[in-house]
């Protein structure tokens, strides 16, 4: 008996042992070993700090440049992405920050930020936090075959073919977005609104509709709970990191999984339910879902129904809430900050007015005079540059890499600050901060002469699958409003740019509309 005591002892020793060695290594060991690598390549910052790195500072700075507005400037800059801009000056532009203990390299370089979204094997996604994945799961958490895989799979849901016919579906949303405004139209023919909700839920009932064939109605409660999980996956993700902690069931915890829950239940009815459908023959909707269950089943076939291929159920329940918050985040601040820019540039407004009304008169958007918009897609590809949707992106390096001079540590991480990139006077010149959607007159390529300065979609392989989707809905409810209303920015507007995973206006965006007379 004495001996078995003994064993046990020694066994629980040797797991406190190790589990201290683990804990010692990740807080302390491995993050001065990486320092000390990135100091030897040149890269300069703040010393590592125990546990915490440079997040207490960042999330002072952060909440400091987020305590007020600011005035009508473009230059955002200082304002959503003031940590980084902060550690460019001070340790020049090879720095590093700490992301807790992990040292994050920030690149600037045209050239090194295309390398590092090319290479999908040596720079992976940075999924820190495991919980992320409750709000983004699928497509844009997966790496190595299982992402070539499902790439593969929903590609097909995003061809320019399959995307022709969902354009009576946007058309149909954006005319009851149109009908809600005419009805608030007072016998002036004009009113003051905060358009934000409005267009909210519009790119909610869009991607409702595109992508389950249902309204935003029915959708209403899954983009409800989004909403909640965006708000506090950006609390979990404005704190230090610690392995396993997500087990603990404090309260941000239990709601994130309870939310979790309740968006799985509910996409698996829906999932269910149209797989029965198929099964039985019912007339296709031609819908995302469609398009994603009827690719599966064909990669699944021509694979021998091997259990390895294809999506099982849990992967297609992941996908399709992929769908949902990307979907509409994506499009609907692209929408908003189109709005805000053109009720301040009265001129660009008219200009794209016309355009459209060439173009379609006053008959709805179809998909060959899309292409013929040049106006409105100079001005939407501008909107993206001063406003991305998504001000950074992150990668890790998966193993020891050369970038450039620069020998990066498997281990560290890479930060592309696609805000600040976007602003930068030796890259775009020095109306950088201004609106000029001329300089994308010759297209993308000629306005970056073939530089990686410009990826509000990010880039390389894992460029975003739902960009076509996207455009295609910002030109069409653009197109729809510009037939029947002008606007003009409200004097309650208050310019407010604050990254909520998305960047997103603080305190909406109140403009004045008014009904466009045929």
């Amino acid at each position: 008996m004495e001996a078995v005591l003994a064993t046990i002892l020694i066994l629980i020793l040797i797991l406190i042992l190790l589990s201290t060695w683990k804990a010692v290594n990740w807080l302390w060991l491995t993050p001065k070993r990486l320092e000390k690598l990135l100091r030897q390549q040149g890269l300069q910052g703040n010393p590592y700090k125990l546990l915490v790195g440079d997040l207490k500072e960042f999330v002072k700075m952060r909440n400091e440049a987020l305590s007020k507005p600011m005035n009508l400037s473009h230059d955002t800059v200082l304002r959503v992405s003031s940590f980084t801009l902060h550690s460019l000056h001070k340790h020049g532009k090879n720095c590093f920050t700490w992301f807790g203990p992990i040292p994050r390299v920030i690149l600037t370089d045209p050239e090194l930020i295309k390398d590092v979204l090319n290479k999908i094997d040596d720079f992976g996604k940075s999924n820190l936090n495991p919980q992320v994945r409750l709000l983004a799961p699928g497509l844009v958490s997966h790496e190595g075959e299982k992402w070539s895989k499902h790439r593969k799979i929903i590609n097909p849901a995003f061809n320019l073919e399959k995307l022709k016919n969902m354009l009576p579906l946007f058309t149909k949303c954006c005319d009851d977005l149109i009908s809600k405004w005419e009805g608030m139209l007072s016998i002036h023919g004009s009113c003051e609104m905060d358009v934000w909700p409005f267009l909210q839920n519009l790119a909610c009932d869009v991607i409702s509709r595109t992508s389950f064939g249902s309204s935003y109605e029915e959708g209403r409660r899954i983009f409800q709970h989004l909403k909640e999980q965006t708000e506090l996956t950006l609390k979990v993700l404005l704190k230090v990191y610690i392995p396993g902690w997500r087990f603990v069931p404090t309260p941000i915890h239990r709601r994130m999984k309870e939310i979790d829950r309740h968006i799985k239940a509910s996409l698996k009815d829906i999932i269910n339910k149209r797989e029965k459908e198929l099964k039985e023959g019912e007339a296709t909707k031609n819908d995302l879902l469609d398009i994603l269950l009827e690719s599966n089943q064909k990669e699944i076939q021509e694979q021998g129904n091997n259990k390895n291929v294809g999506m099982n159920l849990e992967d297609v329940i992941e996908e399709c809430k992929l769908f949902y918050f990307a979907g509409q985040e994506t499009t609907s601040v692209l929408l908003v900050w189109t709005m805000i820019l053109l009720s301040r540039y009265p001129d660009w407004q008219a200009r794209a007015r016309e355009e459209v009304l060439n173009v379609f008169g006053h008959g709805k958007p179809n998909f060959d005079g899309l292409s013929q918009l040049k106006i409105v897609t100079m001005i939407l590809y501008e909107v993206l540059r001063l406003y991305p949707p998504f001000i950074g992106l992150a990668r890790k390096v998966n193993k020891d890499v050369k970038v450039g001079n620069l020998l990066l540590p498997a281990g560290a991480q890479i930060s592309l600050p696609t805000n600040l990139v976007h602003h930068d006077c030796e890259l775009w010149g020095d109306d950088a901060n201004d609106f000029k959607p001329d300089r994308f007159s010759e297209g993308v390529l000629k306005a970056t002469n073939g530089r990686a300065s410009y990826f509000p979609f990010g880039g390389g392989p894992r460029i975003c699958i739902g960009q076509n989707f996207s455009l295609m809905e910002a030109k069409i409810v653009v197109s729809m409003i510009l037939q029947r209303f002008s606007f003009e920015l409200s004097p309650t507007y208050t310019h407010a740019p604050t990254p909520v995973i998305s960047l997103q206006p603080q305190y909406g965006a109140h403009v004045i509309l008014r009904k466009v007379e045929i």
